[in-house]
């Protein structure tokens, strides 16, 4: 099953459609830097030099942020249109293709723990990094406890995602405070 999400065929195409679930939020896991290694790894191996760069991205590659537990992972290509180049090779080393869209593709392992961003932006894949290094400057173990941010549980309601929401403003005037102007 192919899902469209807009009529003109022009954004993303999920592989296997719609998936039934809940977002879960679980505390920092000190394993996720050594499972980026392992599929950093893994890619290298796949794709050799057609990897220009692959970096550690998201919530999971912030020491003491609670995350959703999937690690997120960009890899900088020449062509990301040209599948048979990265696509496949992923496919081989047993990623599975769930998005693909204008200049992004995005695989996982079967397991769904962790994600593999392809990107031919090198701009793209430099604003990533430079968010992630901006929340790693950060790494003091103050960051902001909520509902959110507690031990693993899911967001279900509009509540929930409102305490999101609200999590996402304390963290805005987190860098507002420390004179960050764009994160």
């Amino acid at each position: 099953m192919v899902l469209r999400l807009n009529s003109d065929h022009a954004g993303p195409i999920f592989i296997g459609g719609p998936e039934p679930g809940i977002v879960t939020i679980a505390e920092y896991d000190p394993q996720w830097p050594t499972r980026f290694e392992h599929e950093r790894a893994r890619i290298g191996s796949a794709l050799g030099e057609r990897a220009k760069r692959i970096e550690h991205i998201g919530s999971t590659a912030v020491r003491g942020l609670a995350a959703k537990p999937i690690v997120d992972i960009l890899v900088l290509v020449d062509d990301v249109e040209d599948d048979a180049a990265h696509v496949k090779l992923l496919e081989t080393a047993g990623y599975v293709l769930r998005v693909k869209e204008p200049g992004h593709r995005m695989l996982r392992t079967v397991a769904k723990d962790v994600h593999v961003h392809l990107s031919d932006s090198a701009a793209e894949v430099e604003r990533h990094v430079k968010f992630r290094d901006r929340l790693r400057a950060n790494e003091t173990g103050s960051w902001p406890k909520s509902r959110a941010a507690s031990p693993p549980r899911a967001l279900r309601t509009k509540r929930d995602a409102s305490n999101v929401a609200r999590d996402r403003e304390r963290i805005r005037r987190l860098f507002r405070a420390r004179r960050i102007d764009r994160y």
